[in-house]
């Protein structure tokens, strides 16, 4: 909105000129989403508590420590959508359709796992919206997501996997290139929703995550840096570095009000959208294959609740005590904020073995 707004009157007022760089943007997003978090954050959390009473159900078979959280409100993903959102429309060119297929996910899936929350509260279980009818509304916002991310991206490419590692190698998906961003997207959801189960775990590796594809769209979007790093150019992907400032804003203007102890959860409503956002993201640049990789935590929680669940109905023994696996190390005994500070390390250290495959080719 500012783009289109100021950047018409730079001829008469040079300071507008800045609207022109992404980077100046990217940092304007950072800044106004963590503004309106801090804002908004008091406010709503208030707002949630008088609405919510008991506050999130918590799981009976849980941690002992989990109980004391009880009365903690969810749904606070609400205010990381807000801030994402508002920020996002103030600094993006609007004219970019990669913006709108973010906003149309994240907003999407947040809407999801908004009723989620919804249905958790009211009926005072851990259950929520039924699987099926929750994993059929994040494909179908999935499906419309793919065909738009079809139909922008060239030609030459539209339809196209890359290959981390190796250079100038696009394998041609075809008609699977749907299901697989389909995938993608729902997969990468549902792994960050598994994550979500301490005071924030979740939102300091979406965080990171969030930062480190900024700056992929940001390279993948400029031909001269893709040319460079010998990476696919993608037209228009660098717009999508103000979509990832704002989504590092407004989490960590959340975190302040998530940190140890939580004054309120992320909920579903948080989870569901940050993790279909970076699935989007990852789709658009072309890095889908390194976003197990920098998300390699999300993978690990996801990883530890399939491994669980097969080796129970197969076995009928348990590997970990609990799962998701940040739960098993709360039953053998780690303090919370040990958990939480030690997957916040390997976050990074993922991180940043996904960036070198920029370089590495």
């Amino acid at each position: 909105m500012l783009y289109d707004l100021l950047l018409p009157l730079a001829d008469e007022f040079t300071a507008f000129n800045v609207f022109r760089y992404i980077t100046f943007r990217s940092g304007g997003a950072v800044l106004t989403a963590l503004l309106i978090s801090f804002l908004l954050g008091p406010k709503l959390i208030r707002w949630l508590k008088s609405r919510q009473g008991a506050g999130q159900p918590i799981r009976d078979d849980g941690p002992e420590s989990h109980f004391v959280k009880q009365g903690t409100p969810t749904m606070g993903g609400s205010l990381i959508l807000l801030a994402l959102s508002i920020s996002t429309l103030l600094w993006s060119d609007l004219s970019n359709s990669y913006v709108w297929i973010m906003l149309l996910v994240t907003i999407g899936f947040g809407l999801i796992g908004f009723g989620d929350d919804y249905l958790k509260l009211t009926k005072r279980n851990t259950k929520g919206l039924p699987g099926k009818l929750k994993l059929l509304g994040q494909i179908t916002i999935s499906v419309l997501a793919a065909l738009g991310i079809s139909m922008t991206a060239p030609e030459t490419m539209n339809s196209h996997l890359t290959i981390p590692f190796i250079k100038d190698l696009l394998v041609n998906l075809g008609f699977f290139y749907v299901p697989f961003a389909v995938f993608v997207m729902v997969g990468s959801s549902n792994a960050v929703n598994l994550t979500d189960g301490l005071d924030g775990l979740a939102t300091v590796p979406v965080m990171i995550a969030g930062a480190c594809f900024g700056l992929i769209a940001y390279l993948v979007g400029n031909s001269i840096f893709a040319e460079y790093l010998q990476i696919s150019y993608v037209p228009g992907t660098g717009e999508l570095a103000v979509f990832c400032g704002a989504l590092v804003g407004s989490c960590m203007g959340f975190l302040w009000f998530n940190a140890p102890p939580a004054m309120v959860f992320m909920g579903d409503t948080g989870s569901l959208s940050l993790g279909g956002a970076l699935g989007t993201i990852s789709i658009i640049t072309k890095h889908e294959l390194v976003l197990p990789i920098i998300g390699g935590l999300f993978v690990l929680e996801t990883v530890s609740v399939i491994v669980q669940v097969v080796s129970f109905k197969t076995t009928g023994k348990r590997v970990f005590r609990m799962a998701p696996i940040h739960h098993h190390f709360e039953k053998k005994g780690w303090a919370e904020p040990t958990v939480v500070i030690r997957f916040w390390i390997i976050a990074m250290i993922l991180a940043l073995i996904g960036l070198s495959t920029l370089k590495l080719r």
